[in-house]
Formats: C-alpha cells, sequence, structure tokens
C-alpha cells in the first residue's frame, strides 16, 4: 500500500503546527517558536493566530498561552513608511556593537529588524546617534540598553543580521497644541505590530 505525496506533506504540516500550538501553550511567542523549531517567523505567527489562547497547567503553576492578535511589522511597510534603511549591527574588534553606517544626530523613531521584520522600535528624544550609542556601551542604571545589548550581541554570536532602520518624522499640532511626532509615530506602532523585542508592544 502507497502513500500519496500529498498526504505525507499534509502529515508534515500538521506535525509542525501542532508543534507550534504546543510551544504556544507553554507560554513562548512567535519569534521564540520559530527558532526553536527553525522555520520563519510568518509561518509560526500564522499557526498561532488561528489557535485560540488557552490556558494548560504544568504541575500547580498555570501558564496562558500569548495572545497573538497583532501582526507582524514587516520591514517594506517601514520603508513605505517612510524609514530608511541606515546599516546594520556588527560587533567591532574589542567586542562593543557598533552600526557599520553613520548615526543622524537628530530626533527621531528607529528600529531593529531581522529576517525581514522589526523586532524592535524605539523614540530617540536625545538623537538617534546618542541613543544608539547607549546601546553598545549601557549605563549600569540602563535596563533596556542592557537588555537590548545582550539581545543583539547573541543574534550576532548565531550569524543573524541585525539592521537598523530610522524615521524622522515632523512635529505637530492639534488644536493648537504640540504634538511629538516621533513618540507619537513610535507608540502607534507599538500599539499596531506584534515587536517581540518590545515589552510594550504584548500589552
Amino acid at each position: 500500500m502507497t502513500t500519496d505525496n500529498a498526504d505525507l506533506d499534509s502529515a508534515a504540516v500538521e506535525t509542525t503546527s501542532s508543534k507550534i500550538r504546543a510551544l504556544s501553550a507553554s507560554g513562548m511567542g512567535p519569534s521564540e517558536v520559530a527558532k526553536e523549531l527553525g522555520i520563519r517567523y510568518q509561518h509560526a505567527y500564522n499557526v498561532m493566530k488561528r489557535g485560540a489562547p488557552s490556558t494548560v497547567s504544568e504541575g500547580e503553576r498555570p501558564i496562558v498561552a500569548e495572545k497573538v492578535g497583532k501582526p507582524p511589522l514587516p520591514v517594506s511597510v517601514l520603508a513605505d513608511g517612510g524609514f530608511d534603511l541606515l546599516g546594520q549591527w556588527t560587533l567591532s574588534a574589542t567586542g562593543e556593537l557598533v552600526v557599520d553606517q553613520p548615526l543622524p544626530k537628530e530626533v527621531g523613531v528607529y528600529a531593529f529588524a531581522k529576517d525581514g521584520f522589526a523586532v524592535y522600535v524605539g523614540v530617540a528624544t536625545m538623537g538617534i546617534s546618542k541613543r544608539l550609542y547607549f546601546y553598545s556601551r549601557p549605563g549600569i542604571t540602563q535596563r533596556t540598553s542592557q537588555r537590548l545589548n545582550a539581545k543583539i550581541k547573541s543574534e550576532l554570536a548565531n550569524a543573524d543580521t541585525i539592521q537598523v532602520y530610522t524615521a524622522i518624522p515632523p512635529d505637530l499640532e492639534w488644536n493648537g497644541l504640540p504634538v511629538h511626532g516621533s513618540a507619537g509615530l513610535e507608540l502607534g506602532l507599538i500599539k499596531k505590530y506584534a515587536l517581540p523585542w518590545n515589552m510594550r508592544s504584548a500589552g
């Protein structure tokens, strides 16, 4: 008795989908699942979005699966919206993070991207050059900079590429009141898209 190739392909897809749902139920996010299974982020995201969030128990500690309701943010959407590809993170000879291109000094919004999707978005109210400097040399009280410094270095150690996109939106007015363009753009992106490195994006 022979098995049709289509049936084999369907079984393989179902097996991968089952693994994605199981890892999702354990509390993993789409990017973690994709890395664990060696699949594309979009595949993991799509399967997790189709599956309803559920609660499982591990011993006496309940685990709530991540709610997947926001779409990922493709770099094509960033580019269409006015972001420019600035360069990418690299490691210097002394092991410090550096961006391989000159950084703008203006206030603006920056995004870190991996595999065609943004993974982090931030606002640089002190200027993009100065803000990204603190990712390469974080101070002892700068928890976000320390966390992302370690994260980026880990990705680079795995031969991954982390690109840097930037945008410098204008400030606006609303009913005669000032509106900070960069801060508004950052918050809007975080609220609309799934950005796995942004802690606020999960809310």
